[in-house]
């Protein structure tokens, strides 16, 4: 088998441009990442501002329990739902990080039989 010096080049420069493509991907998916917890830390810290607020207006044992359930089950179904949607965020970026390298490692794969 003969190597040519433009195949090298080639492959380099492939090689180079994934790599870059990856970065890329890595950098928007780690901004996207950031942005949902800084969103996610700020509603989380209304919701606690607005919920203190409520409570110290209380006047029964009562209306407090009620407005603590709510509140707990409030942020629990906003803690799953904003977990769900950054898991998502990571799953994201893990495929953008590999798909520029998806075609080099094919080249490498065998083909499997079925």
């Amino acid at each position: 088998m003969v190597f040519k010096v433009e195949d090298f080049q080639n492959f380099g420069k492939e090689q180079y441009e994934a790599a870059l493509a990856s970065v890329n991907g890595v950098t928007k998916g780690y901004q996207a990442i950031a942005t949902a917890y800084a969103d996610y830390s700020k509603k989380s810290f209304e919701d606690t501002s607005s919920f203190v607020e409520k409570l110290t207006g209380v006047k029964s044992v009562e209306k407090a329990l009620e407005l603590q359930t709510e509140f707990t089950k409030s942020a629990y179904e906003t803690f799953v739902a904003e977990s769900k949607k950054i898991g998502e965020l990571y799953a994201d970026l893990a495929k953008e990080v590999y798909k520029p390298f998806e075609s080099y490692v094919a080249k490498f794969t065998p083909p499997t039989a079925h």
